[in-house]
């Protein structure tokens, strides 16, 4: 019987037995076949479990012997052995769940209803994973806690809501951003964990090899010019944003911000949170920002022409500007720009740095095994290059069974010298000849790296390969 990951089992096959049934009898099901239960089960007597279970469930079944592992990882995901924990029985279960998604470095957290019952996702490191139940009477009252904490309207139930809880004090408080949305069987919400402090960001931490480091910090050191980090959401451009302005913020510098919203309070910036509703968006802030003598201007993401026009004409006027844009790779990022209607000789004049960044996810090293590698075509051009053994991810308890623990932050950049800033003027570079010219890693160079000291696996890579 060929092996289903657990991530594709039928939902409605996985309803035929009781969380308490699976746990007991170690039995996954996947399917029916001529009137039988068919079964995934690593259970050391088969024989012996098919006749209880016959007279358990009522109905005949097929067992299916398959790694311990497996069904291990198989049973973590879909049965829960405490259906429903107590979230409301106490009035500081917010405090609880967030205590419980800071030990487990989670950065937003899902409270979701269903037909039956809610439940509480977090995601860990890019992943969501089921933490906890809510029985179906219980999860109105779960929801209107929510947001009475975070100062939204309990009587608004059919329009979307938008609040903010702040815990703790000082550097060690947490501000979290609310948002509720109304779907099929109540009112669903989403807590982003916004930590208060930068303290602890570098640009040493942040994944960068040595020599892109010295890049980095070379175009850093330039008076003016714009520095735009690309990558798609969830993809660390932020934090290497604030890593940056812990660098580069000094006593002799103003520097200004404007975010949506603001993740970390940094000392000695002037941050600002956009408020569109009352008109202050990006390209309202980089105006006002220019008649507040700035040395450095960061904008948390150019996300239409006007913005991107505003952040030209800041490094016009002889300003540094860092910003956040959505493109795929170093190179994408000029061409957005000009789609952007930005004329060419203003991007080769302005664009000093483009990165590209994304976060992978690392294999867990407390149950990672080995395989051989023998479809190299997968890697393209980079075949040649392939190792001969992989890692797999199994998957255990230290890692939640998703084989994974801990990111890795990959970067890809490209320096835009006088060289590059001509061919983009004369609109005769394409993106071989520019990262030829700038020796650029590129994101599937590193990735690779990644796959030869078995960091990560295959199927975390294959993305970069297929680019």
């Amino acid at each position: 019987m060929a092996l289903s990951e657990p991530t594709t089992l039928d939902p409605a096959m996985l309803r035929q037995l009781t969380p308490a049934q699976a746990h007991r009898y170690r039995i996954v099901p996947f399917g029916r076949e001529n009137g039988a239960l068919q079964l995934y089960t690593d259970h050391p007597h088969p024989q012996r479990l098919q006749a209880e279970l016959r007279l358990v469930l009522g109905t005949a079944t097929a067992l299916h012997p398959q790694p311990t592992d497996w069904v291990s990882r198989a049973l973590a995901q879909h049965y829960r052995k405490n259906e429903a924990p107590a979230l409301t029985g106490t009035t500081d279960f917010i405090d609880k769940l967030l205590h419980d998604a800071q030990g487990l470095g989670s950065s937003d957290i899902h409270v979701e209803p269903g037909e039956a019952q809610g439940r509480v996702r977090m995601r860990v490191d890019g992943k969501l994973i089921e933490r906890y139940q809510i029985p179906k009477g219980e999860y109105t009252a779960v929801v209107n806690k929510v947001k009475v904490r975070s100062g939204m309207d309990i009587s608004e139930k059919r329009l979307p809501q938008d609040g903010r809880i702040s815990t703790g004090a000082g550097k060690n408080g947490l501000d979290l951003r609310v948002s509720t949305l109304p779907v099929m069987h109540g009112e669903k919400i989403v807590l982003r964990l916004l930590g208060r402090s930068a303290g602890n960001l570098t640009l040493e931490n942040t994944g960068m090899d040595p020599a892109q480091l010295a890049q980095y910090r070379s175009a850093l050191q330039k008076p003016h010019g714009v520095i735009l980090i690309s990558g798609p959401t969830g993809s660390g451009k932020t934090t290497t944003l604030y890593a940056t302005l812990q660098e580069v913020a000094d006593s002799s510098r103003n520097v200004l911000t404007i975010e949506d919203p603001i993740e970390y309070t940094l000392e000695g910036i002037a941050q600002v949170q956009v408020k569109e509703q009352i008109g202050l968006d990006f390209p309202t802030a980089l105006r006002t920002f220019l008649r507040q003598d700035p040395d450095i201007i960061m904008v948390g993401e150019i996300r239409d022409p006007e913005t991107a026009r505003m952040a030209i004409r800041a490094s016009l006027t002889g300003h540094q500007v860092l910003s956040t844009i959505h493109t795929n790779s170093a190179w994408d990022t000029v061409m957005r720009l000009q789609d952007m209607g930005i004329p060419a000789y203003l991007v080769s004049s302005t664009l000093a740095l483009s990165v590209a960044q994304r976060l992978v996810r690392l294999v867990c090293a407390n149950c990672k095994s080995e395989v051989p590698f023998s479809d190299k075509k997968l890697l393209g051009e980079y075949a040649s290059k392939a190792p001969h053994v992989l890692a797999r991810a199994v998957g255990c308890e230290a890692c939640h069974y998703t084989g994974y623990k801990g990111r890795k932050a990959i970067y890809e950049i490209l320096v835009i010298d006088d060289t590059l800033a001509e061919g983009l003027k004369q609109g005769t570079l394409n993106k071989q000849q520019a990262y030829a010219h700038a020796k650029v890693s590129s994101l599937a160079t590193q990735a690779l790296g990644l796959l030869h000291t078995q960091a990560t696996t295959l199927e975390e890579t294959l993305p970069y390969f297929l680019a």
